[in-house]
């Protein structure tokens, strides 16, 4: 054949083979504008990743950062996740890319909408946008049919749950939907017909309803998550058939009934969560499940024993089983073949000793067998266990000595071993247990002195030693513990003198040393604790006289009755609801008090000596010790009762501003100070406009810690306080922008002191006008405004920020009233903002008695809920009208334990109301009083929201002509505290 015939031949397959890569060229010139758009739409967000992606770089879109092709340079793959994006996507453009298979884009900021154009994305088999901030519906999937991938969750879509354009999604192998905020619809059966799935994820995406039949379909399953949801009824018999279910989790719905016959057959079952449910029942379905590693069925009504055969498990390493109504022992094995790490039995009738070989491993953290019926002692080979952090048996029946190494564990946290028959001393050696936080020992035959040692164990923040029979001096090494927030060591046999040291720990609010055989005077240096809220030193041998600085620490509670005090009690504390703190002292007197005989001149006279006295002695020894050191102070700061020069100030603002830092700093003078307080004073600022501002001094050096008496080391981690205390105000304020948050104007720094500048609140604080100055303006529905006002706030640090601010410290005291009586939340110096992951770890009690959460004592992760508490409490505040700690509350017992003890009817609600509160309006405090013991539930997950407690309180509005007295989850959370506390009868609730 000549080449001529050859090329004639061949030249057809030439010019197709020609034609094939003009084609090739053109597609892949079509490819980059798509490319082009998309980086237009969100470069500003993160110019580094697309700074590839240039016209210049044509030829080779396959280099673009994130961008995969195929083998004719096409676009198939768009992996972008966890960049930082911001932007609305342009699924015009995107789904132009017309061999585009994966786009991944999950965990970004995108917003917007998701448009319609994503129906011609026909040739995706990889979708991933979870973890986003789009709005609207999610639009049809129904031409997606090639779909194996779909990931949508927690990315704020709302509208009906996309349930019709599942069922063609035939190829779907992995379908993620939940964390969204759809309708409330019932269980979609159409998900039973994607048999290829092998995870399916559908939790917080509003679910009601009982589970169909027809789960059984889905063999392939490895993970099946329905979690937090309104599922209820019985969970599917066919539930047994997912034999390849690796994980299963049900949690925190409304499903009841028993596990079904057959639920055994998940043997490959490794992590089983069912928890907050009201399944019940036994569980020795759960003895088939040999491979689980961890078990979760908290907070049910289970009965029954726990069954033997877990004790047999070789991966099972976290148990919790607590508030059930399981009876009989613990598995003696439990936890002797694995690496056990955590154990919470809590809260059932369990009986016999606890296993002794659950730490044999050496790794288990967590051992909580609180409330059950346990006896005999703590295992011997516990001590050691160096990994155990937290430790609570406190309540059951155990008895003996404690093994001397369990004090000194090096990472345990908390020892609660209240309410049981432990004996014998606290070994010498808790000086070693430098992680220590918590020492609950109450309620027990613990005898002997307490070792001084305890100085040792820095990390403390409560000390609970009450009825026992500890003896010998409080030890003056207590003073070293600068976190100690709480020291109760009533009902023993202490003696001697109250230590003076006290006064050095700057962290203390609550103490009781009431019930013991003290002697000597209460300590001036008591006065000078900047956090103080309760003190009972009742039921003592306490002489001399009441020291005048106790007149300047605002007390919740204070406690000095049957005593032998002497003397004037100070005026500042001569007021009616102080009256029964000073009974059983017969040489006191008062001059404005009736129940105490009258302060003669003479008497009068010798006080205000003495007390001068004192104060020129204590201020010669002051002044001895630290002249040098004054001296040089006072060359190098002004004084702080003078003007303060502007020359080394700072100031940066944070609104629009009409005033200057010399107006400020002018103005900081004796004559402005409105308010003292643990981090320094506040001064009324009068601008030349008439307009008036407060403004917070926070001194940050030793010359403005005036309480000299303090060692070095507590002057240094006062400042340290401070300091932390000011930087946390700050960063959380200047950035929130509410009406009913207080508005930081500016902040003005030098190197010694520090100034926020805050809109001024001329009606003071909610604490005042309930319990202070008291006023008749204080009417119902003036409180309601307060309520829903503060709500408000609350809500918007919950829910209105980029991420959540929890306040930490939400009470009376910290809601500001303005000119027209509106509230505003204020004081952040203890707020957090909470980072990825929903909560906050910490090892100190942040703050104040009567408003702080249950779980502080429980659990140190902290999140929204425990505000939503600490509000609930000023709720029982604004309507009850009492404090949250009063002595008519009994010992140990608060508004909210006082509350729960007196309802049991409407007619015992109603007595609950301030009895200043008009009777025409008294049901519409019971509306918010309900609102407040929803608030309090004692469990986290049981509380509403802020935005939910807000709705309610809408609801409440006693201008609104409704019957409504409370929504059906604060009606059924009440009449279930009813039925708890044995004093149920049916309330009529109007629907």
């Amino acid at each position: 054949m000549s080449s001529k015939q050859f090329f004639r031949q061949q030249l057809p397959l030439v010019l197709v083979f020609l034609f094939f890569l003009s084609l090739i060229s053109v597609s892949k010139s079509d490819e980059l504008q798509p490319l082009l758009k998309f980086k237009s739409a969100l470069q500003k967000s993160n110019t580094n990743v697309f700074s590839s992606w240039t016209q210049d770089n044509s030829n080779s879109i396959c280099n673009f950062t994130g961008i995969v092709c195929n083998s004719n340079g096409l676009v198939r793959e768009i992996n972008l996740p966890e960049q930082n994006l911001r932007g609305v996507l342009p699924f015009d453009s995107i789904c132009t890319l017309q061999s585009l298979e994966k786009l991944s884009l999950g965990s970004n900021f995108l917003y917007g909408t998701i448009s319609e154009d994503l129906k011609n994305c026909t040739g995706l088999l990889y979708l991933d946008v979870g973890c986003n901030s789009f709005s609207g519906e999610v639009p049809d999937l129904s031409s997606l049919g090639k779909l194996k991938f779909l990931n949508l969750n927690n990315s704020g879509f709302s509208g009906q749950f996309p349930w019709r354009s599942m069922e063609n999604l035939t190829s779907l192998t992995f379908l993620s939907l939940g964390d969204n905020f759809f309708e409330t619809s019932p269980f979609p059966k159409e998900v039973f017909k994607l048999e290829k799935l092998y995870w399916l994820y559908l939790s917080n995406c509003s679910l009601e309803g009982p589970i169909p039949e027809g789960l059984g379909n889905l063999t392939q399953l490895i993970n099946l998550e329905l979690s937090c949801n309104q599922l209820s009824g019985e969970i599917p018999g066919d539930i047994g058939k997912l034999k390849n279910l690796w994980q299963l989790e049900l949690y925190s719905n409304f499903l009841s009934g028993k596990l079904p016959v057959g639920f055994g057959n998940l043997t490959s079952l490794v992590n089983l969560d069912a928890n907050h449910n009201n399944l019940q029942g036994n569980i020795s379905e759960v003895r088939f499940l040999t491979k689980l590693a961890s078990l979760h069925l908290f907070e049910n009504q289970f009965t029954g024993e726990v069954p033997e055969e877990l004790g047999e498990f070789n991966d099972l390493v976290k148990l919790s089983l607590y508030t059930n109504k399981f009876t009989g022992p613990l598995p003696q094995k439990l936890g002797s073949l694995a690496d056990f790490v955590y154990i919470d039995v809590s809260e059932n009738f369990l009986t016999g000793p606890i296993p002794p070989d659950m730490c044999k491993n050496g790794k288990m953290v967590e051992l909580l067998l609180l409330q059950n019926r346990f006896t005999g002692g703590i295992p011997k080979n516990y001590v050691n266990c160096s990994s155990l952090i937290r430790l609570r048996v406190n309540n059951n029946s155990l008895s003996g000595v404690v093994p001397a190494g369990i004090w000194s564990l090096p990472n345990l946290s908390i020892i609660d071993l209240s309410m049981n028959h432990f004996e014998g001393p606290v070994a010498s050696d808790i000086g070693k247990a430098k992680s220590l936080a918590q020492l609950f020992l109450s309620d027990n035959l613990f005898s002997g002195e307490l070792p001084t040692a305890i100085s040792g164990a820095s990390s403390l923040v409560s000390i609970q030693l009450s009825s026992n029979h500890f003896s010998g001096q409080i030890p003056a090494t207590l003073g070293g513990l600068n976190k100690l927030n709480s020291l109760r060591l009533d009902g023993n046999m202490f003696s001697g003198f109250i230590p003076d040291s006290l006064g050095s720990c700057i962290s203390l609010a609550d103490i009781n040393l009431s019930g013991n055989s003290l002697s000597g005077n209460i300590p001036a240096s008591l006065g000078y604790l900047p956090t103080l809220n309760s003190l009972n030193l009742s039921n003592n041998n306490l002489s001399g006289e009441i020291p005048t600085s106790l007149s300047s620490v605002k007390l919740s509670l204070l406690d000095l009755s049957n005593n032998r005090l002497i003397g004037q009690i100070p005026v500042s504390l001569s007021i009616p609801a102080f009256i029964a703190s000073f009974t059983g002292n017969p040489g006191l007197c008062s001059p404005n008090l009736k129940q105490f005989q009258p302060c003669s001149s003479d008497s009068s006279t010798r006080h205000h000596l003495r007390t001068l006295i004192s104060c020129f002695t204590v201020g010669a020894l002051i002044l001895l010790v630290s002249l040098a050191g004054f001296l040089s102070v006072k060359l190098r700061h002004n004084d702080r009762d003078h003007p303060l020069k502007p020359i080394s100030w700072k100031m940066k603002p944070y609104h629009v501003l009409s005033f200057s830092e010399n107006e400020v700093i002018n103005a900081i003078q004796k004559d402005n100070l409105i308010g003292k307080g643990g981090s320094g004073n506040v001064y009324k600022v009068t601008l030349a406009d008439g307009r008036e501002l407060a403004v917070k001094h926070i001194w940050i050096t030793e010359s403005g810690d005036r309480k000299n008496c303090q060692s070095s080391s507590a002057v240094l981690t006062k400042r340290n306080l401070r300091s932390a205390e000011y930087e946390a105000e700050v960063a959380t304020l200047s950035s929130l922008r509410h009406v009913n948050v207080v508005k930081l104007y500016c902040s003005i720094t030098s190197e010694d002191s520090n100034l926020l500048v805050y809109e001024y609140f001329p009606n003071g604080s909610l604490w005042d006008k309930l319990h202070i100055c008291r006023t008749t303006e204080m009417g119902w529905k003036l409180r309601y405004e307060i309520a829903l006002g503060a709500a408000r706030g609350l809500e918007y640090l919950h829910h209105g920020c980029d991420r959540p601010v929890i306040h930490r410290d939400v009470k009376s005291s910290n809601i500001l009233l303005d000119g027209d009586w509106k509230p505003r939340i204020a004081d952040f110096g203890l707020a957090k903002i909470v980072q990825a992951g929903g909560g906050e770890w910490t090892h100190v009690v942040a703050g104040t008695l009567g408003y702080m959460a249950p779980e502080y004592a429980y659990t140190y992760k902290v999140n929204e809920k425990s505000d939503v508490y600490s509000f609930g409490v000023v709720l029982l505040e604004l309507v009850t009208g009492k404090r949250p700690i009063e002595p008519e509350f009994g010992e140990n017992r608060d508004i909210v334990c006082w509350v729960c003890s007196k309802i049991n009817s409407i007619d015992s609600l109603r007595d609950l109301v301030d009895s200043t509160i008009s009777e025409a309006l008294k049901e519409d405090a019971i509306k918010v009083l309900t609102i407040a013991i929803h608030c309090t539930e004692k469990i986290p997950s049981l509380r509403p929201s802020m935005r939910i407690v807000v709705q309610m309180l809408e609801e409440a509005d006693p201008s609104k002509l409704t019957n409504i007295v409370v929504d059906k989850e604060c009606q059924n959370s009440l009449n279930e505290r009813l039925k708890n506390t044995g004093r149920f009868r049916a309330l009529e609730f109007e629907s």
